[in-house]
């Protein structure tokens, strides 16, 4: 397959999930997904512990910086401040339906303010070098998506944004959890298609319920005259990561290997040995793979091993070892038996 430079794959920010050592992982299985970090606040950025926010290693590049806020001027030196770290992308939240993300007006809510977006999207972009990107919803409430999602895409489109990442599930602010916005509104992959056919000049990656690379190509086939720029996987990513393995043959078309699971593991070591030297705790980054062997003999024990054992005040990369050890006699065993 010939390589292909257009079509995107990335990782959705997740919070609590996607910390530097989840992306350094990621980075173990693909070369070329783009990583996002957790969305970290513009206010806490500007005033907080920039080194505990944003501090990452060069392995993760390419990284994309998401950002929460409302308020242009801090945004823009939120921004500035995340391309003095080295970030690739500047990314607005304007998806995460929490109540704390409401209670700061950012996140899905600024889906009724799409002006105020275009104003913080303008700032940004005039205060940085890189690309600056939105990740929206296709609604909030009782919006109605094919005005909402227009409005929001038009708006920030006006100051100069020509990449959007689309959930493409409303946020219901009032009524359900955040655990349920992932869920329970329905899918309108037709509403995000029907947007990349009438602004074809836009970059418009999809989000939401993708679970596997099967689907993901799915949707970056030409169906309809239509063909999306990327896709977006969040949970699948995470709780499978061995799928990120194919991402760079299957994806982008590169003429290389897959990374199975044990060359991740393997990739990922040389990160693991330093966190473990400058005194990171080996839960806080193998917690990170605990899906890594889904559907392989000896999961279960690989995980329980990892979930364990890591917590030992001593406990270092032999536990992985181990772990991985408990794999490969499962899969031995199962192939002296067939």
């Amino acid at each position: 397959m010939p390589q292909n430079q257009s079509r995107k794959l990335s990782v959705a920010p997740m919070m609590d999930w996607t910390d530097r050592h989840c992306r350094a992982f990621h980075r173990a299985l693909s070369s070329r997904a783009l990583l996002y970090t957790e969305m970290v606040t513009a206010p806490a950025v500007v005033h907080g512990d920039r080194d505990r926010l944003l501090g990452f290693d060069a392995v993760e590049h390419p990284v994309a910086l998401q950002l929460g806020g409302s308020d242009p001027a801090q945004l823009a030196e939120a921004a500035r401040i995340g391309v003095a770290y080295g970030y690739d992308e500047i990314n607005l939240n304007v998806g995460c339906p929490s109540d704390r993300v409401q209670s700061g007006k950012f996140g899905a809510c600024l889906m009724r303010e799409p002006e105020l977006v275009a104003d913080c999207m303008a700032a940004i972009i005039e205060a940085v070098d890189i690309p600056a990107t939105v990740k929206c919803r296709i609604g909030v409430d009782d919006q109605d998506p094919e005005t909402s999602l227009f409005a929001t895409v038009d708006a920030s489109a006006a100051a100069g944004v020509d990449t959007f990442i689309v959930h493409a599930r409303k946020a219901w602010l009032k009524g359900l959890s955040p655990k349920e916005n992932r869920d329970v509104p329905p899918l309108d992959y037709g509403l995000v298609r029907r947007l990349k056919r009438e602004r074809p000049h836009l970059s418009i990656s999809i989000n939401g319920g993708i679970g596997s690379l099967d689907e993901a190509e799915a949707h970056l086939d030409d169906a309809d005259g239509v063909q999306l720029d990327g896709v977006m996987l969040g949970r699948a990513a995470y709780h499978e990561p061995a799928l990120l393995g194919q991402t760079d043959r299957r994806i982008f078309g590169e003429a290389v290997e897959d990374v199975d699971a044990y060359a991740a593991i393997e990739r990922y070591r040389p990160y693991l040995a330093a966190r473990l030297a400058e005194g990171v705790a080996l839960p806080a980054m193998a917690r990170h793979m605990l899906g890594l062997m889904h559907g392989r003999p000896g999961a279960r024990a690989f995980r329980r091993i990892l979930t364990v054992e890591s917590i030992g005040p001593n406990a270092g990369i032999e536990v992985v070892d181990r772990a991985v050890e408990a794999v490969r006699e499962a899969e031995s065993r199962r192939s002296e038996a067939a």
